[in-house]
Parts: C-alpha cells; sequence; structure tokens
C-alpha cells in the first residue's frame, strides 16, 4: 500500500506535468521547453528578493484559500504572457523555430529568477498542516501525499468536463484536431491559443505548489526534472493526446517508484536508466504513442 500512494503521487505530479505541455502541443504543435520555469516562477512569486538562504520573507503569510488561486493565477498569467509576447510572433514559423524560442523564454525566466533570489536553495513553510501523517489500509502517508493524489484525479475529471461539455472546450478540441478548418468555422484562434496556455501555466503552478510543500525549499531548477519526465511522458502518452499524457504520467510514477523498491541497493542510484531503458522500449515497439492523437499536423 505504501509503494501505490508513492506511485499514485509521484504519477500524479508527472501526469499534471504532461497534461500541461499536451495542452499546448495539441492547438499550436509547440513542445514548451519553457515550462519548468513556469512551475518555479509561480512559486518564486510568493517570496520577496532575498539572498538568505535559510530565512526568507514569506508573502504576506496569506492563508491558504489566497494562496492557492494566487499561485495559480501566477503560473497562468506568466504563461499567457509568454503566449502575447513570444508565441505568437512564431506561429507560422516551423516547429523547430518554437522549440527553440521556448528555450529561450526558459532561460530568461531562469536567469531573472536567478537575478532576484540567487542560485541558493530558499526554505518556506508553505501549507505546514499537510505534513501530518495520515493512516490508511495500513499505510502511514503524509497528508500532502493523500491531498495530491485526490486533487490531481479532481483536476483530471474536471478538465474533462470543461473539454467536452462546455463550448469553449469543444472550440479548444476541434483546434487539436485540425486548426486551419476550426479558424474556418469560426473559432476563435487567439482565444483558443490563450486559453491552452492559461491552463498550461495553471498546472505548472500546482506542480510547484506540491513541490513546494513537500520539500519545504524552492529552487530556480525545481521544475527542471518534472518537466524531462513529463516531457517523456508526453511523448510515449502520444504528443498531443491528453488521456496519453495522463496515463503515461502515472505509468511513469509507477515504473520510478516500483525500481526504487525492488532493485538492488548498488543499482538504485541507476534508477532513472532502467526507466528511460523501458521508455526506449515503448517508442520502438510503439513510435506513435500508448493513445495516438487524432489531429493533424498541420497549424497557421
Amino acid at each position: 500500500m505504501q509503494m501505490l500512494f508513492d506511485a499514485l503521487s509521484l504519477g500524479s505530479l508527472y501526469a499534471l506535468g504532461a497534461l500541461g505541455i499536451a495542452l499546448i502541443f495539441g492547438v499550436m504543435r509547440l513542445v514548451n521547453f519553457a515550462h519548468g520555469d513556469v512551475i518555479s516562477f509561480a512559486i518564486f512569486a510568493l517570496l520577496w528578493p532575498s539572498v538568505d538562504a535559510v530565512a526568507v520573507v514569506f508573502a504576506g503569510d496569506l492563508p491558504w484559500f489566497l494562496l492557492i488561486p494566487f499561485v495559480l493565477a501566477m503560473g497562468a498569467g506568466l504563461s499567457v504572457l509568454s503566449e502575447i509576447v513570444v508565441f505568437r510572433r512564431f506561429r507560422r514559423a516551423n516547429p523547430a523555430t518554437m522549440m527553440i524560442a521556448s528555450f529561450a523564454l526558459g532561460f530568461v525566466i531562469r536567469y531573472f529568477l536567478l537575478m532576484l533570489f540567487s542560485s541558493r536553495p530558499k526554505s518556506i513553510s508553505l501549507l505546514p498542516a499537510l505534513s501530518q501523517p495520515v493512516e490508511i489500509l495500513g499505510a502511514r502517508i503524509p497528508l500532502l501525499q493523500v491531498i495530491t493524489i485526490i486533487a490531481t484525479i479532481a483536476i483530471l475529471f474536471a478538465l474533462t468536463a470543461f473539454l467536452k461539455r462546455t463550448r469553449f472546450g469543444l472550440e479548444m478540441r476541434a483546434a487539436a484536431e485540425n486548426f486551419t478548418m476550426a479558424r474556418m468555422l469560426g473559432v476563435r484562434a487567439n482565444r483558443v491559443i490563450m486559453g491552452a496556455f492559461a491552463l498550461s501555466g495553471a498546472l505548472a503552478a500546482a506542480i510547484g505548489l506540491i513541490l513546494a510543500s513537500q520539500t519545504g525549499t524552492v529552487d530556480i531548477q525545481m521544475g527542471a526534472a518534472v518537466m524531462l519526465m513529463a516531457f517523456i511522458a508526453t511523448v510515449i502518452g502520444g504528443l498531443g493526446s491528453l488521456p496519453g499524457a495522463v496515463l503515461a504520467g502515472f505509468l511513469l510514477g509507477a515504473a520510478s517508484v516500483v525500481m526504487q523498491t525492488v532493485l538492488p541497493i548498488d543499482a538504485r542510484p541507476f534508477r532513472d536508466a532502467f526507466v528511460y531503458g523501458a521508455v526506449i522500449l515503448v517508442l520502438i515497439f510503439r513510435p506513435q504513442g500508448l493513445i495516438a492523437a487524432r489531429g493533424s499536423k498541420e497549424r497557421v
């Protein structure tokens, strides 16, 4: 049971990250490598600039019902701003150009945070009550882990309902399948793309909130590891496939936890190598991903 909860908790982070990447890829055919830096920015938005690595001034000690919307708004706002300022000018460019632009944007965000906060990790007390352990089915796990799993499932159900039941969600799905045809039928491109970026940024902020609550520290590189695994999950799930991204994220989390448990102690430092080896096997036998997306690759 402990392994199960650990796998679901880690898989939830990867699933949220993969979902954010897949949303952008679905409507723009853009792999946004700045996604990990949005994770870091959303949490650093809570802090006053300080070079002290031990005690950092928390932004006003916000109650949780204001803290969570604030962090989500920071992630969504930065993503929308990046679309308006950077990616909108590259819509007619080839995917390689947009990918390079996303790398450049990621470095700009990272060095902006480095200029304000220095490279040293900062300690932060974020929702400390969630670190209390609870016992479920014989497993003693932190309350935050339970909330992470429940919140991820709730987000997935809410996003599914949004995409299937609302006009805006239907427009977003139509744009993901055939962007040119959707525009010809009256779908407003700017609104759909900005909506996708806002959702992606909010998901990135949620990951940052979970990571900062789990570790009690923030770092300008904190989103890099999650971004890498989320991108891998997006690829093996099927680029542009939202269900595939979520499924692959949970599978990667489960594989990481299982290998950390079953591998001999001497082999555990090489856990990621075994995980990536499994990813290679999946792509060899199913290069289109676990759940292939139906959308065409054309974007103008």
